[in-house]
């Protein structure tokens, strides 16, 4: 009787459209299991909780200090990226950014591209809300002459349109349109914004004159916690309540679906309700415990196979086909650079260690690397040495204001005696006569990125290799 009465009260609940408080859909898990769901659902989510800060901060925070334009809507950074911003960690330096979230729930959008000189890099990367590279609009994918294309939503059936170079589609329906164009020099900021203002945007229908379709509804953006608007990893189980917002507009894709039935043993699935307050303390230990074990497994693959390059950046970033559902490797990606290129587009070696293998730091050693003569990185766009603070994972204050040293610059730069180009990585300058290939360190933990874009094919089969930064006695 007692059984009957619970049944028919749960019936009550979801039929008035109530959701069961967190801890409910938890209770029968034994506490290991949810342990290690726990530990799968944060490396899963942790990417998606870590885009959403930056979809929240330059498409719906309006006023706020990364706001750039509302969703569908191009928004363009006039000048490269400095300490100042914030919002992206290791950002790209090299290439003016334009953005755009899209919103792709009631219709798809054409993207219109302008020429641009063959010369001159530039693409739009698109990542859905998994922050898997879907696809490319530019230089290397579409060519250097402009034209109109179509990004469309999973729910969309159409046929493409007339006057559309190509089709995109995304598994989730909100994504990101990242758009880089090529900055040859400070002298050059004004030919990049002409090409910025170039960029547009429109709905389907506009495009096609026709009547547009119904709006899609508003959506209520949960706002980050302050403490995880900063660019320190969301690491406790309030992730879980941001993750589940996201899954709402992520139909699930037949892989996950396994993965998804797991989830939702923990109360993680779209449009659950997830409250921590709910929780019953052992269980808001076991889901702190899941998630302190995929924190661990990442520091050991980082520390194993990332900085020793056994695993490269092209394996970490690009399209779901690409990463064949590898969670640790999507983690690690949003971990040390999130929105990276695919392969084909760039490719990233990461300085962490020194020759020896040591850590870096600037605070007591100087640093040096030396390309040979004939080594250059090869790139068929340009190359780039990019310098970063290894505690807030940001470019680097100094008085030179000189962030990055580039295949650009090398008019610039001198070279050795024997045609080899060295640059000295300090924090103090290494003096005039080498100050013009200083790149400046902070004086502390730091770390750089080598950029390739458009590798060559030696780049991407590793045929070259990638000097050692070396310690300067």
């Amino acid at each position: 009787m007692l059984r009957a009465v619970m049944l028919a009260v749960l019936a009550t609940i979801l039929s008035a459209g109530m959701r069961l408080p967190a801890e409910a859909q938890i209770v029968g898990v034994p506490m290991e299991e949810a342990r290690a769901i726990a530990k799968r659902a944060y490396l899963y989510g942790f990417p998606m909780v870590e885009a959403y800060k930056t979809l929240y901060a330059q498409a719906v925070e309006q006023g706020g200090p990364n706001y750039k334009a509302p969703f569908n809507t191009i928004g363009s950074s006039a000048q490269v990226f400095t300490p100042k911003d914030s919002v992206i960690v290791t950002p790209n330096s090299d290439t003016p950014y334009s953005m755009m979230w899209m919103d792709l729930r009631g219709e798809p959008l054409v993207l219109t591209l302008p020429d641009v000189d063959p010369k001159r890099f530039f693409h739009v990367q698109l990542i859905d809300l998994y922050t898997q590279n879907f696809a490319y609009f530019g230089k290397r994918a579409t060519g250097s002459k402009g034209g109109n294309f179509l990004v469309a939503g999973p729910n969309w059936k159409g046929d493409t349109p007339p006057g559309i170079e190509k089709v995109a589609r995304s598994e989730t329906e909100i994504a990101y349109a990242l758009y880089r164009t090529q900055l040859f020099g400070p002298a050059d900021i004004d030919n990049v914004r002409k090409i910025q203002a170039q960029y547009k945007v429109q709905p389907l229908s506009a495009f096609l004159r026709q009547v547009p379709p119904p709006a899609a509804p508003a959506i209520d953006w949960p706002k980050p916690e302050p403490r995880n608007m900063t660019m320190a990893m969301t690491t406790t189980p309030e992730l879980f309540s941001y993750l589940n917002f996201l899954l709402t507009y992520c139909p699930t894709e037949p892989s996950e679906k396994d993965l998804m039935r797991d989830f939702a043993k923990i109360g993680i699935g779209p449009g659950k309700l997830f409250n921590v307050k709910t929780l019953a303390p052992d269980m808001l230990k076991v889901l702190q415990d899941g998630i302190d074990d995929g924190v661990k497994e990442f520091e050991f693959f980082k520390r194993t196979e990332l900085d020793t390059r056994k695993v490269g950046t092209p394996a970490l970033f690009g399209t779901r086909e690409h990463l064949k559902n590898n969670y640790l490797y999507r983690y690690a990606a949003a971990r040390l650079g999130i929105f990276g290129n695919s392969a084909e587009e760039a490719i990233y070696h990461g300085y962490f260690l020194d020759g020896s293998g040591a850590p870096l730091d600037a605070a007591t050693k100087r640093y040096a690397v030396t390309f040979a003569k004939g080594a250059l990185p090869p790139a068929n766009a340009f190359w780039s040495v990019t310098m970063y603070d290894g505690k807030t994972q940001l470019l680097v204050d100094n008085p030179l204001n000189r962030y990055l040293v580039n295949s650009p610059l090398l008019p610039q730069l001198k070279t050795g005696p024997d045609g080899g180009l060295t640059l000295y990585v300090q924090k103090d300058s290494p003096g005039k006569d080498k100050e013009a290939n200083w790149l400046p360190a902070p004086a502390g933990p730091f770390y750089l990125i080598l950029r390739l874009y458009e590798p060559r094919a030696d780049a991407l089969d590793g045929t070259w290799q990638v000097p050692p930064l070396r310690v300067v006695e």
